[in-house]
């Protein structure tokens, strides 16, 4: 909260005029209808990239400032991971209805579909090879089916979230980017298009879930 009502950037502004889809500074509501199309930079976005087209238009920030520290560590979190969990946060009990009505909406969901199932990189690997076979494990770690609504409801619904594993706060960007990293594919750019397809189409499979977040997950 503290970080959402911080004047920051040259124009010395806070991110309160934000629009996350709702109007301007509405955050009750807007994680859970996220990802969406937005007409004013013509683009499909989550969270992530919102708040850095925030950070560019409002406060005057570059991008390369506004992501040079996306992610964080055990010893300090990351101005994104923060201001993700306050604004997820406020949507508690919205059910989830990421856009899927704009041309722009369906195409995302579309190309988020093809990646899921898309096997590449040197282990000639996929979403799908995890998430795509109901009964999988790694270790103790149960692999939900995510292409399937009633798999993907209760994973969508409690990210972003607190991982017991390494002590850490993490958003689905991050979650996103982690799995390509186990995958050995080259890293994704932050906000990508592709990145954000990915979460449309698991966020649409998930339509209707309560969100219950921010979690915590292994």
């Amino acid at each position: 909260e503290a970080l959402w009502k911080k004047p920051q950037g040259p124009k010395n502004v806070s991110l309160e005029k934000c629009d996350l889809g709702l109007g301007p500074g509405v955050l009750k509501g807007a994680y859970a209808r996220l990802p969406r199309y937005f007409k004013d930079a013509d683009r499909v976005m989550d969270l992530e990239a919102r708040l850095v087209h925030c950070m560019t238009t409002l406060q005057g920030r570059s991008r390369e400032e506004a992501t040079k520290r996306v992610f964080g560590n055990e010893n300090q979190p990351s101005e994104m991971e923060h201001l993700s969990a306050y604004i997820a946060g406020q949507s508690r009990g919205t059910k989830l209805a990421a856009g899927h009505a704009h041309p722009k909406e369906k195409e995302a969901y579309e190309l988020g579909k093809a990646l899921f199932f898309h096997r590449a990189g040197a282990w000639d690997m996929s979403c799908a090879s995890c998430h795509g076979e109901e009964g999988k494990r790694i270790r103790m770690q149960e692999l939900p089916v995510l292409y399937k609504s009633q798999f993907a409801r209760p994973i969508m619904a409690t990210w972003p979230a607190y991982r017991v594993s390494n002590s850490q706060f993490k958003t689905m960007q991050w979650r996103i980017n982690d799995c390509y990293r186990q995958m050995r594919y080259p890293e994704p750019t932050f906000a990508s298009d592709a990145t954000i397809a990915l979460t449309s189409f698991l966020t649409v499979t998930a339509a209707g879930e309560p969100y219950r977040g921010p979690g915590t997950k292994r």
